[in-house]
């Protein structure tokens, strides 16, 4: 089994949260995908005609390992801004407890790629 498929699957309540809001055009008209490999990484969700990706941060990064995987994500941001990508991150408990402002930035990023919403057009 690939390894997005995997994470599909064990998505967590977070993921599934904001999934629910994004999936089938819901926000603006725009199509995310969940679990996108992308190089050799999997990134969380992505929207291909604005280049976006947003990623999701839950307590796997906290502990002694925090500085470990702060490096692992910036050194992600950077291959996926090289390609064009700009990249939102959230914790899980955002998602969670203010999933309106969540959905609100991830939007004001869309407006801001400069394209037209499908829905618009």
């Amino acid at each position: 089994m690939s390894n997005a498929r995997r994470l599909r699957r064990n998505e967590t309540e977070a993921e599934r949260r904001l999934w629910a809001a994004l999936r089938n055009r819901q926000l603006a008209g725009h199509k995310f995908r969940r679990q996108v490999p992308l190089g050799r990484f999997v990134v969380d969700f992505a929207c291909y005609d604005e280049k976006l990706v947003v990623e999701l941060d839950g307590g796997q990064h906290s502990g002694g390992q925090h500085v470990d995987h702060q490096e692992k994500d910036a050194a992600r941001t950077k291959w996926l801004e090289a390609r064009g990508f700009r990249v939102l991150r959230f914790w899980n408990h955002e998602v969670l407890e203010n999933l309106e402002g969540v959905l609100a930035k991830i939007a004001e990023a869309l407006e801001e790629s400069g394209s037209p919403s499908p829905s618009s057009g």
